[in-house]
């Protein structure tokens, strides 16, 4: 049998176009794509619809992604509508911004050790209450902590560092003096009139036993009709470290061993850790005391103020109007300052020695008030 013929290429016809390639076929008509269209099963048009619909959403989105012009942003959690904190500086939502100031009084005997929510303060000041025993009223603003004190009493020379601030204070009790003065002029949030914002804990002995929190002390605000704080704030920059800083440890001795305060200037976070009585300072969050961290301010200032006992021959006085040194510590450098106080109203101010205001890192500042400037020394080292 003689074998079967094969197909040979030499006998197809190919079309040539007029440059001597082989001609495109002709594309489908649209009546002929509508008409393979009505063909398809309904199975097959689902899938056709469900393909395309998904392909154009692909596009879209392709789209938005990627072709936007150079250098144009895409959606960012941008600080552009970020305000400086009137009291820190630090950029903070506007309506954190326009909360009120509210100053606490809190202890710092042994017995106080460790104390809560001193490290969510914005301005700390720190001065001799009795006995050598320091104090301090911190002020907060933009921070609304959920655990802070114990909270003690009041004395008159912290309201004449906190009225400036427009500050309501939290305190139990104070002296004659101090409850005088701001029973008739100032903020007044005492414990003995609004037991219900406080509380006392069963693991400390009275009277050194008395926390509040924010959700309190934001009630007891709106209440009292102090929704906001009108104040001059201190001038403030951005930190900026020292390659050769002056003052990487800093030493004031406000009063014995156990309250003098020494500070450790990291250069990696530029800030100053904390010690007092020879121990790392530490502040909790809770109840709890391993939720406690060292208290690392940006800024650090030793306010010459001359101090005397009062005549009652028991609490501390202080001479916190007119002016005198101060010495400002950050970003590893100190500043040879003068500070000036016209009356209770006026702003604390700091000049430099061209009498220049002395613009403050942003962030938590600390004075600790001595009594003279041989009590303010720093080293390299």
């Amino acid at each position: 049998m003689p074998p079967k013929p094969t197909a040979d290429r030499t006998d197809e016809v190919i079309n040539l176009d007029a440059s001597g390639r082989p001609a495109q076929a002709p594309r489908p008509k649209r009546w002929q794509l509508h008409l393979h269209w009505l063909r398809l099963s309904k199975r097959q048009k689902i899938v056709v619809a469900a393909f395309s619909a998904a392909l154009i959403a692909a596009i879209v989105i392709f789209v938005m992604l990627f072709n936007r012009p150079a250098g144009a942003p895409g959606k960012t959690y941008s600080t552009s509508n970020k305000v400086p904190s009137p009291l820190t500086g630090i950029l903070v939502e506007p309506q954190l911004a326009k909360r009120p100031v509210t100053g606490i009084m809190i202890e710092n005997s042994l017995d106080a050790r460790p104390q809560s929510g001193l490290s969510d303060a914005g301005v700390v000041f720190e001065a001799i209450a009795e006995g050598g025993i320091t104090r301090f009223l911190a002020l907060f603003q933009e921070t609304s902590p959920d655990y802070v004190g114990p909270v003690r009493s009041l004395r008159p020379y912290y309201l004449d560092w906190s009225t400036p601030f427009q500050a309501s204070i939290a305190h139990v009790g104070g002296s004659p003096e101090a409850l005088n003065q701001i029973r008739s002029q100032g903020r007044d949030l005492d414990q003995f009139f609004n037991a219900g914002s406080y509380w006392r804990v069963a693991d400390r002995i009275s009277p050194h036993n008395v926390y509040t929190n924010f959700k309190e002390l934001d009630k007891l605000n709106k209440a009292k009709g102090y929704k906001q704080s009108q104040f001059k704030s201190w001038l403030r920059k951005e930190p900026k470290p020292s390659h050769k800083p002056r003052a990487k440890t800093i030493n004031l001795a406000i009063s014995g061993p156990e309250y003098n305060v020494r500070y450790v200037w990291s250069p990696s976070a530029n800030s100053y850790k904390r010690q007092v009585g020879g121990q790392w300072h530490v502040s909790t969050a809770s109840a709890d005391p391993k939720s406690g961290e060292i208290i690392r301010p940006k800024v650090v200032i030793g306010l010459v103020v001359p101090y005397s006992i009062a005549s009652d021959g028991v609490h501390s006085s202080y001479r916190t109007r007119g002016e005198g040194r101060a010495y400002i510590f950050q970003d590893g450098k100190v500043i040879k300052a003068i500070w000036r106080k016209a009356d209770r109203l006026s702003q604390l101010r700091f000049i430099d020695r061209q009498r220049q205001p002395v613009a403050l890192d942003t962030g938590q500042t600390w004075i600790t008030v001595v009594g003279s400037s041989a009590d303010v020394s720093f080293s390299r080292k």
